[in-house]
């Protein structure tokens, strides 16, 4: 299987990133547009992870180290492209100077992100509707530390 992550701003790969946006949090789980496109965009670098050259997964860094918007679509999870997108996403954060990472995870994830080093804090809350966590990770290391293979992304 031939995968690519590309980094990049709203202008190279939204389209692309926000198809599968749509695809997951809107249709999928129903999630509002406007809840959804929250006018940050632009001020994230974005990942697209593409499978065969057919975009797969996306993702976005925050100025602040906060990820977010992690998809991808249902066709693609199980073979561990969740992890690989991750993983593009913390070097990216460590290479910008970020020492630490913070995420709000959907509930069902929280294994997902625990396997990437995340540990959650606080109470569970809503967001758009779905219940969540919030998790942090220190980018302290190379951040492989403790990463298992990923089956459920």
């Amino acid at each position: 299987m031939n995968v690519t992550i590309a980094d990049g701003d709203w202008a190279e790969l939204g389209p692309a990133c926000l198809a599968i946006r749509r695809r997951v949090f809107i249709e999928e789980q129903g999630v509002s547009e406007d809840e959804e496109v929250d006018g940050r965009d632009v001020q994230c670098l974005h990942f697209l992870l593409k499978v065969e050259d057919e975009p797969a997964g996306t993702a976005r860094l925050l100025p602040d180290g906060h990820i977010g918007r992690v998809a991808l679509l249902p066709r693609w999870r199980g073979f561990g492209l969740g992890l690989q997108l991750m993983q593009a996403v913390i070097a990216a954060a460590g290479r910008r100077g970020h020492g630490v990472c913070e995420l709000a995870a959907q509930t069902h994830a929280l294994a997902f992100y625990q396997r990437l080093g995340f540990v959650a804090h606080g109470e569970e809350f809503l967001d758009a509707g779905l219940p969540h966590y919030h998790m942090r990770r220190s980018l302290a290391g190379d951040g492989s530390e403790g990463v298992t293979p990923d089956t459920d992304w």
